[in-house]
């Protein structure tokens, strides 16, 4: 892998990351479009790909730092005793949200790298991702009526699980992580930038528990050196552009709350649909 071509998915993952139209799917799909030879099956991909996430991760903590700040001070008993619950409970949400991601990815991590390299699935399951964002955002108002709150603040558990069993999706290319625990969360009644919120803050987690485990695979790898100096200045890259695209994103909801996944649905279809007519030329 070039430079030039490192540094290109690294925009691309630092924007579509936090977009709800999947970095994976995306990172799949361009190269394959973009006619480059890269082994995607290759042990060091993957890995690629998760220093990326890192970059993700902490332009994350860093735009909710407050959020981190408050949660990690309530654990230690700062602040009133009504604080400290709330804090321990979306700590606790946080969580579990996260488990489903965590099983699901140990027992399927083999059976699911395969499609690590396949353009074509990615470009179909861009456009299921289309049909998950369109339709969710249209259910939504369904589960407004029957929702009691619509802040993070009055989630149960059983929303916050189900949450997470909709990140579960994202482990095929072409579902959004975002995307799947925005609807998921749109769908337990929350309002778009509730659900935004609370997407984001289980990305940290997840992204972190990845990299532990794939990072030290890719510094095992032959001529690990220089695949590590692109990576980490492409995870420089990348956390620059998902901070900018977070705080797009987080003004985006707060003032569109009806069907405000509409573009994003429609990109994924337009993608999906070129990169197949594509590929169906290419044969």
């Amino acid at each position: 892998m070039s430079w030039l071509q490192a540094l290109l998915i690294a925009v691309l993952q630092g924007a579509s990351e936090l977009f709800p139209v999947s970095s994976l799917g995306h990172a799949v799909i361009l190269p394959a479009l973009l006619g480059w030879d890269l082994d995607q099956n290759g042990p060091s991909f993957l890995p690629f790909l998760v220093v990326l996430h890192v970059g993700t991760a902490a332009a994350l903590l860093l735009y909710f730092w407050r959020d981190w700040t408050r949660l990690a001070s309530t654990l230690m008993g700062f602040g009133s005793p009504e604080e400290c619950a709330a804090g321990r409970r979306l700590t606790g949400l946080i969580l579990l949200a996260t488990l489903p991601a965590v099983i699901f990815g140990f027992a399927l991590e083999k059976p699911l790298r395969h499609l690590f390299g396949t353009p074509v699935i990615a470009a179909v399951f861009l456009i299921v991702n289309g049909l998950v964002l369109f339709f969710g955002d249209r259910l939504r108002r369904a589960a407004v009526d029957r929702a009691d709150g619509n802040d993070l603040g009055q989630m149960s558990w059983r929303d916050a699980l189900i949450v997470g069993f909709c990140q579960c999706g994202a482990l095929i290319p072409g579902i959004s992580r975002s995307g799947a625990t925005m609807v998921g969360g749109l769908l337990r009644g929350l309002h778009h930038e509730a659900a935004a919120h609370f997407s984001f803050l289980i990305a940290t987690p997840i992204i972190i528990g990845a990299a532990i485990l794939e990072i030290p695979k890719m510094l095992r790898q032959p001529g690990g050196g220089s695949i590590t100096e692109i990576a980490l200045l492409s995870g420089l890259v990348a956390g620059i552009v998902a901070f900018v695209s977070v705080w797009f994103l987080m003004r985006y909801f707060r003032k569109h709350d009806f069907q405000a996944l509409n573009p994003f649905a429609y990109y994924c279809w337009a993608v999906g649909i070129l990169a197949l007519g594509v590929f169906a030329l290419e044969r």
